[in-house]
């Protein structure tokens, strides 16, 4: 449905740009086949009208013109809808190309290459070359997840998905409902930032724990999409990065070095094992669950709390 909606929008598009002057209704409907399948008049008057919308909201200029005769015609004039020559100065010619080369080793690889094939096209000076400027600096973002690039199509298509996901702290995967609004890289690990309908609550989903493929669902979302979506400041919360209070725990030596890296301060309890006073916030249990083992939580008795209930969850199964 939505690649025939693209073609008929493309098809009006078209027709209202190569014309010398105005096409009434009836001669655009005679000229595009998804209107000559109209059941009826009002189907076809509705369904031009909504495309007429969605090519002006896009940013096609299009005049409504009256004859003689008192019928309208519609018209796409070229010199209204001609972009002015692109003018980028080796600075920005740089910049775009460091953005391009952040995604060469990624699955948007050939269209950030494509994309600066285009500006070369459209007037990039023939004397900068935007991968050789600045090319000490190699940005990167690497993507290994099978599920990066069905989330990134759902989140610009409006999509719902369905996917499996592994929680750190649970023994199998779960089944999970998403409508998703945005992908974001943080620390070196891509998450998705959704609304679980099986939870109704807003939720974020590290890409790593997610099995199996992720399948497309028809429908319209059922919550509204943010105008922000703070994915990293969610995710710092989880992991302690907001935290105003510490939590003292016992690590096993020579194990932890994530959390030994967090801590304020550690004493040596001798016997093979340390004590540390580490940020405590939201999502700490399950941070602290995956160490197994190798941790014991002194205090707050209800961050312990949390991580026996979480242990004896995964211990059922």
């Amino acid at each position: 449905m939505a690649i025939a909606k693209a073609e008929r929008l493309m098809n009006l598009a078209l027709c209202l740009l190569g014309t010398g002057r105005p096409l009434s209704k009836r001669e655009l409907r005679g000229s595009i086949e998804a209107y000559l399948e109209a059941n009826s008049d009002d189907s076809f008057n509705r369904m031009f009208e909504r495309d007429k919308d969605d090519l002006r909201e896009l940013g096609l200029v299009i005049a409504t013109v009256e004859n003689l005769d008192g019928e309208i015609g519609y018209l796409a004039r070229r010199d209204s809808n001609r972009l002015p020559p692109v003018t980028l100065d080796a600075e920005e010619a740089a910049a775009l190309g460091l953005a391009a080369k952040v995604w060469q080793q990624a699955r948007l690889a050939g269209a950030a290459s494509g994309a600066l094939q285009k500006l070369r096209a459209a007037g990039l000076p023939e004397d900068v070359d935007p991968y050789e400027a600045h090319s000490a600096l190699e940005p990167r973002i690497p993507v290994h997840e099978a599920s990066f690039e069905p989330l990134m199509l759902a989140c610009r298509d409006r999509r719902a998905v369905v996917f499996d996901y592994r929680k750190a702290t649970a023994a199998r995967p779960a089944q999970r409902h998403v409508e998703p609004w945005a992908l974001e890289c943080w620390r070196g690990h891509w998450y998705l930032a959704g609304w679980d309908r099986d939870r109704g609550a807003e939720r974020v989903f590290r890409l790593s724990r997610i099995t199996g493929k992720v399948r497309s669902r028809a429908g319209r979302f059922t919550a509204d999409v943010p105008d922000v979506v703070t994915v990293r400041e969610t995710v710092a919360s989880w992991a302690g990065e907001t935290a105003d209070r510490t939590a003292r725990i016992r690590l096993r030596s020579g194990s932890g070095y994530p959390l030994r890296a967090k801590a304020s301060a550690v004493r040596d309890l001798g016997d093979g094992w340390d004590e540390l006073e580490i940020p405590y916030g939201h999502g700490l249990d399950a941070w602290l669950v995956e160490f197994g083992p190798d941790v014991v939580v002194l205090e707050p008795a209800e961050l312990r709390a949390e991580v026996v209930d979480r242990l004896r969850a995964v211990a059922k199964g």
